[in-house]
């Protein structure tokens, strides 16, 4: 490693893009990843749709009850 770098000739914000959408990731307990991907298989879709549909309807759920 350099003890100095020069960045005079750098640009920045080059790579920013304000409208950049994150793909959070999420860790399932070992228990619920099972679960899901016994749902998936039976199903044949992915996890993620799976977990993505539980999740909807969960918030539907949270909005009754408010």
């Amino acid at each position: 490693m350099k003890a100095e770098y020069d960045f005079s000739k750098g640009t920045r914000g080059k790579f920013y893009n304000p409208d950049a959408k994150l793909n959070i990731p999420i860790y399932l307990d070992k228990e619920v990843q099972l679960f899901v991907e016994e749902i998936a298989k039976k199903r044949k879709k992915d996890p993620a749709s799976i977990v993505n549909s539980i999740i909807k309807k969960n918030i539907q759920l949270y909005k009754t009850m408010l």
